[in-house]
């Protein structure tokens, strides 16, 4: 079984042993793709702006070859069971780890594309339900497995917009396209800056000597759907106030000419997202500068504002981030994701990354009596094969 503490390269090797065990011959192709943290651009996807994530080296892989009848059959070393689907006549069997790769072949089937059968074994260490998006994981390296044994051209936003259409339309959670497009089009080194409008990337080197460490608060995120609609509508009440189609198109200084006219909580949401965006655009010219400081007091301020003005943050997060920004070693701190539970995210200095994942767990577990997860990340390239013989 896997877990998340192995290595990318441990995990390949495993998940093709498996293979091999389970088929009695190599795959005939390899594919991963990474799960994501996002390091600033928070409740700005839905209103038309930019975010900021990365591809994470935890991941999800798949050793495969094709197969004659039509239909996928996999075996997960996470769950560590067989499932199957035909690719003639989709059908909804409740859910499962395999409907998210069922719903990407729908999706895949529906855009018109020619789907021919595949077998193999799938794995991965990106940790479930930590808000570092699994499912997109396994939604594009399902995608990549598609494309290899198919033989059509690799679109990455293409494949980010119909991997998103399989997790709304099939699998039935409300995302954004944000953790798809990361996940499709992550560079090595890098943040990528993600225009949530047209779609278009801006790769944005991470400050040199810091890493990303992710900081699971080992709680969970309950009443998300009916808070997450909330907030949405209260953002496009603000973006009629404005006359526009989208926060995205309201700049801070027309926000304060109007502020004062506007009702007070609808005013507190709306100075989040607006203020946000700016964050996240002075954040990738802090990165293109290299200025770790610079991008860390604006991941603090997106804290505050998530906290205070935007309102989705919650005491252990709020707990986690203090202890985090409290550490001379990190630059900046800030809750990531969707909020009401989940992970933090802190930009560290490499030198010290040991000390402070120690200290900034220990004091938290003490303050809290929750045992944290703390996962040092590296930014790697999105969605790949690593070898076909097909």
């Amino acid at each position: 079984m896997t877990s998340t503490n192995q290595t990318q390269t441990e995990l390949a090797e495993i998940v093709q042993a498996e293979f091999e065990s389970r088929y009695d011959r190599a795959p005939q192709a390899l594919v991963r793709a990474p799960g994501r943290v996002n390091l600033i651009g928070e409740h700005t996807d839905y209103n038309d702006g930019f975010v900021l994530p990365l591809a994470i080296d935890r991941a999800v892989w798949i050793a495969l070859e094709i197969s004659d009848p039509p239909e996928v059959k996999l075996y997960s070393t996470n769950f560590e069971e067989y499932a199957a689907f035909g690719l003639e006549d989709y059908q909804h069997n409740g859910p499962g780890w395999i409907e998210y790769l069922k719903g990407v072949a729908w999706a895949l089937a529906q855009a018109g594309y020619e789907l021919r059968g595949w077998r193999g074994v799938i794995g991965g260490n990106v940790p479930r339900g930590a808000g570092l998006s699994s499912s997109a994981a396994v939604e594009l390296a399902a995608a990549r497995a598609f494309a290899v044994t198919s033989g059509f051209d690799w679109q990455p936003a293409h494949m980010a917009q119909l991997a998103q259409r399989a997790e709304n339309q099939w699998v039935g959670v409300n995302c954004g396209i944000m953790d798809q497009m990361i996940s499709a089009v992550g560079v090595s080194g890098h943040a990528v800056l993600i225009d949530c409008r047209s779609l278009e990337t801006t790769a944005a080197p991470l400050p040199s000597e810091t890493v990303v460490v992710v900081l699971d608060t080992a709680t969970r995120r309950g009443l998300v759907n009916s808070a997450y609609n909330e907030r949405r509508s209260q953002c496009e009440a603000a973006a009629r106030f404005f006359g526009v189609p989208a926060l995205r198109d309201v700049d801070l200084e027309t926000f304060s000419s109007r502020a004062d006219d506007m009702e007070p909580l609808i005013r507190r949401r709306a100075r989040h997202v607006v203020a946000e965006n700016q964050r996240t655009l002075d954040a990738v010219e802090a990165m293109r500068q290299n200025a770790p400081t610079r991008l860390g007091l604006l991941m603090n301020s997106s804290h505050a504002s998530l906290r205070d003005d935007f309102e989705v943050s919650r005491w252990e997060l709020d707990l986690m981030v203090n202890f985090a920004q409290q550490h001379p070693a990190c630059y900046g701190a800030r809750m990531t994701g969707g909020g009401f539970g989940g992970c933090a995210v802190a930009l560290v200095a490499r030198q010290s990354v040991a000390s402070f994942s120690q200290q900034v767990a220990e004091a938290y577990q003490q303050a809290s009596g929750l045992q944290p997860r703390l996962y040092v990340c590296e930014a790697t390239d999105g969605a790949e094969i690593v070898f076909s013989k097909i």
